[in-house]
């Protein structure tokens, strides 16, 4: 039985084997782009002691395993809000049809505020490298286990050469390894198995332990409030990544505010 994963890749994939554009003129036009906003440096500077954990903060519409999460949310409104609250970067998912998300969203969010913004997304070519900095991204998601290690290493390259930061997402040691290799300075640990989509709560602690010195390292997913973000920084997490429960809170500036609170 295909799983989540398997079949947002398929799609993803399928779509970039149709895409015929040229490589060369995207690139051209991304030579006159202004300057990207620096979501690692931005996350570096976050004192955790003194201002708590950094939160990427993330407009997401809906999940494919949980459905609509706020699949009327105004892109512009919300990234204000989470920043009122404290949010050191945005996420913004682009997936269309599992996630509801969309380029606009992120260029809607962008424009509202002055952080930097990560393009959420299956990236699985060039093209989408090309994309993501097109579209206003300040940095791009590579999935550890969505890409082989050559692809992995060759589409975080193209984006270091795009001025895009990278954050390469993993789930255990191995994949650990290959973000490493591929040149990785910034490594998420997500919670959630993309297989089951299950949350494993305990899977970022126990990565952090084996998280080299010199990596700015996040969690992902399955961080339920303060106490969560709380325990992570003090396993080593520079920042969390939340969507789930800031879209459905009702308040999204106090839950940012409280989930950054020291």
């Amino acid at each position: 039985m295909a799983t989540y994963l398997d079949r947002i890749l398929e799609a993803h994939r399928a779509e970039a084997a149709l895409d015929g554009r040229d490589a060369d003129e995207l690139r051209r036009r991304c030579v006159d782009l202004p300057p990207t906003r620096g979501f690692r440096a931005a996350l570096a500077s976050v004192d955790t002691d003194r201002d708590g954990v950094g939160v990427i903060a993330e407009v997401k519409r809906r999940s494919p395993s949980k459905g609509a999460l706020a699949p009327d949310l105004d892109p512009g409104a919300l990234a204000r809000a989470y920043v009122a609250g404290g949010a050191s970067c945005l996420s913004v998912l682009t997936d269309r049809e599992f996630f509801g998300g969309s380029p606009e969203d992120l260029a809607a969010a962008r424009s509202a505020v002055e952080v930097p913004v990560l393009r959420k997304d299956f990236t699985v070519s060039p093209l989408d490298v090309l994309d993501a900095r097109l579209m206003g991204a300040d940095c791009v998601l590579l999935i550890a286990a969505a890409l082989g290690v050559g692809e992995l290493a060759d589409l975080h390259g193209q984006a270091v050469e795009l001025g895009l930061d990278v954050l390469v997402e993993i789930h255990d040691e191995d994949e650990l390894g290959h973000a490493l290799a591929a040149g990785a300075a910034l490594v998420g640990v997500n919670q959630r198995d993309l297989v089951t989509f299950e949350v494993d709560h305990e899977r970022a602690l126990r990565m952090a332990t084996v998280m080299p010195a010199g990596v700015l390292a996040v969690a992902e997913s399955g961080v339920r409030g303060h106490d969560d973000a709380a325990a992570l920084a003090g396993a080593g997490y520079s920042a969390v990544l939340v969507g789930e429960s800031l879209v459905t809170s009702g308040d999204p500036v106090a839950a940012v505010r409280e989930m950054r609170r020291r």
